[in-house]
């Protein structure tokens, strides 16, 4: 498994891949938070708090993620390395595992500048410091959460056909209808039970700064749920 999480990360950073998504994640972050006018900007906001950057990275990611994990197996399916990959003394759920902490961490890599916000917002504050941390890093903790559980959907998406493009069409419809359909549908039919199964509900609960057992149960199990389903179909494709 380590040596495929090795190949995934130097994969990224061999081409300009990793760095381009890492600079697109923190350019389209930085115009939208500090220069451009609008609901996200945090100067015009007026408060010392970084709930603008916490609305807006999951609707990034939800691009950013299947744009990074759409070739982790269409790229293998596409080459005909994958049949040669699992024959490799090595356990299909190590594969999986392999190739999702490999987009995972790339993407943390790119979370990472982003405490830099945190510093800014702390220093700008009224009086120094008037910045709520519980709050924050419930938000980031929501974040990872959310993250893991895109990739997660990403990495399937992938085992579904050789075509890159329809490997991240398909990841970002699931990751949109995973955040924000089941609230829609919940607002639609004003039900609370159907807003549960849907991530923006649990990810806007963690963000308050408490963490809820029920929260972190949902994003495991969503994570869990994907990566069995991509096991399962690489099963299939050895057959």
């Amino acid at each position: 498994m380590l040596a495929i999480l090795k190949k995934e990360i130097n994969s990224f950073f061999a081409s300009p891949i990793g760095y381009l998504v890492i600079s697109i994640f923190l350019i389209l972050n930085g115009l939208f938070l500090w220069l451009f006018k609008g609901e996200f900007n945090i100067l015009d906001y007026g408060f010392a708090d970084l709930s603008s950057f916490f609305l807006l990275a999951p609707w990034i990611l939800i691009f950013l993620i299947p744009a990074i994990t759409m070739r982790s197996f269409s790229d293998e399916k596409k080459q005909g390395t994958l049949e040669l990959l699992l024959t490799k003394p090595i356990s299909h759920a190590q594969i999986v595992l392999g190739k999702y902490l490999g987009a995972f961490i790339l993407i943390l890599i790119a979370l990472v500048p982003t405490l830099i916000y945190v510093y800014t917002i702390y220093q700008l504050g009224n009086p120094i410091g008037n910045l709520d941390l519980g709050s924050t890093i419930g938000s980031y903790i929501g974040l990872l959460f959310l993250i893991a559980s895109y990739t997660s959907i990403g990495i399937f998406t992938s085992t579904l056909s050789d075509n890159q493009i329809v490997a991240f069409i398909t990841s970002v419809f699931i990751c949109f209808a995973f955040y924000i359909g089941f609230e829609g549908v919940a607002e639609f039919t004003s039900s609370s039970v159907i807003d549960q199964f849907g991530m923006s509900s649990h990810y806007k609960s963690i963000s308050r700064g408490v963490l809820d057992t029920r929260d972190i149960i949902y994003f495991l199990s969503i994570t869990a749920f994907f990566l069995i389903l991509t096991k399962l179909n690489l099963n299939k494709e050895k057959k």
